[in-house]
């Protein structure tokens, strides 16, 4: 277990490879033969998730021990508190599992060698249009990382195939990266758009959608229609193809109900947030036409059941 100097001097060593994911930093502190180790500050408030899916029947190593601060460990199956010096070892648990820190908390990641490896550089090339994204709208940045945690949240609830949770993960967290393509005094416009404005506009879910179809991470691929069809609408009038009740997958019709919820109660700089009474009402004004009426209802049991803490 690393000390509080070990942890220090391995985040002042500027020759490690680090990246910043916004809700948490990771540096990747080396490998022996067979395991990778690395250092993961996750931040006051934030999560990560993981689901243990060895490919090829292959036993691969996932380990987790906290070092300093706590987690709360948690999925449909149990909770638990998880301190330091205590591990977390995913091989032994089922299903997609959440791991909140309600303070910032470093934990020493332990992976099979080759799968850290590759996780941790194809993250780099990830978290790069993140930050892109960043630079041209530090709001989205934020947006994203909220509805892919609260997607996330809701898929679990309404009891969806474990599988399809990596697809929701990046399809809720890049949603809106067609933005890239949008002029920037279109995306942060005080006043209404034009006509013209907002057909332009519309676009960025099919933008976003080519993007992440011919991204260089082929994993990313597969969750394109999630980009593609977070603007559609229940009833058949959303964009950019006029889908329609059970035509909409799923998974957008999560990410489209919790982008909803996230932008209305949410300062822009061409209108102030409702506040949470507000945003709830319109919600369900929306039900049964803007949005799934199944998925609605859990999303608004989900909220009162985190007594409206939205982070």
């Amino acid at each position: 277990m690393l000390t509080r100097n070990q942890i220090t001097h391995i985040k002042e060593n500027s020759s490690l490879f680090s990246v910043e994911l916004g809700h948490a930093h990771t540096i990747y502190i080396g490998s022996s033969d067979e395991v990778s180790y690395g250092l993961f500050t996750l931040r006051a408030g934030k999560s990560f998730w993981f689901y243990y899916n060895p490919k090829e029947n292959v036993e691969l190593q996932e380990r987790y021990v906290v070092l300093a601060g706590s987690l709360k460990v948690s999925n449909p199956a149990f909770e638990k508190l998880v301190e330091p010096g205590e591990t977390i070892d995913a091989s032994i648990i089922d299903g997609l599992t959440e791991c909140y820190a309600e303070n910032e908390t470093e934990i020493l990641i332990e992976m099979s060698k080759d799968e850290y490896i590759k996780d941790f550089f194809e993250t780099i090339a990830v978290q790069r249009d993140a930050n892109a994204i960043e630079k041209v709208d530090g709001y989205t940045y934020h947006h994203c990382t909220r509805i892919k945690d609260y997607s996330l949240k809701l898929w679990t609830r309404l009891n969806q195939p474990v599988e399809g949770a990596s697809n929701l993960r990046w399809g809720a967290y890049f949603h809106d990266i067609g933005k890239l393509k949008i002029p920037l005094d279109i995306l942060n416009k005080k006043g209404p758009l034009t006509d013209l404005e907002w057909e332009l506009m519309k676009q960025h879910a099919s933008f976003g959608a080519e993007l992440i179809r011919n991204h260089e991470i082929d994993w990313l691929h597969d969750c394109a229609f999630i980009v593609e069809q977070h603007h559609e609408r229940y009833d058949g009038k959303g964009y950019p193809n006029g889908l329609k009740g059970d035509e909409i997958s799923i998974e957008a019709s999560i990410v489209s109900i919790v982008d909803a919820f996230d932008a209305m109660i949410t300062n822009r700089v061409y209108r102030n947030a409702l506040t949470m009474e507000e945003a709830i009402e319109e919600m369900k004004r929306g039900r049964g036409t803007q949005f799934h009426p199944t998925v609605l209802d859990e999303f608004l049991h989900m909220l009162e059941e985190i007594d409206y803490n939205w982070l």
